[in-house]
């Protein structure tokens, strides 16, 4: 509760649909279109990485891990998103999504902030 206005903050989770290829797509996150695009990179420590860019694919931030447990973002907070993007493996919390689980058991969450 955001005591000095008496409101109740709440924070809201949205899946972000995606699919076990490599993909580009827009996305509307809290009022402002992002063109998200996944790679996968078959290495050593490859895996799953994304870029956000604006409406026009201008590039916001590159080369982003998906990795389970800590916050896509955090670090990107001067970014202003106005949330944050959380990965979740339904099988197993701790791993990150492989390349054929990204969208199904592997998922993509934009946490809104409160």
């Amino acid at each position: 509760m955001d005591r000095a206005h008496g409101q109740v903050l709440m924070t809201t989770i949205y899946p972000i649909p995606l699919q076990p290829n490599p993909q580009q797509f827009t996305i509307s996150l809290a009022g402002t279109s992002y063109t998200f695009t996944l790679r996968w990179r078959n290495a050593t420590n490859g895996g799953w990485f994304l870029d956000i860019g604006d409406a026009q694919n201008n590039p916001l931030l590159s080369g982003i891990p998906l990795t389970t447990g800590a916050s896509l973002l955090g670090q990107y907070e001067y970014v202003g998103i106005g949330g944050d993007l959380w990965v979740s493996t339904t099988s197993d919390p701790d791993a990150p999504p492989t390349f054929t689980n990204l969208g199904t058991d592997g998922n993509l969450y934009f946490v809104t902030d409160p």
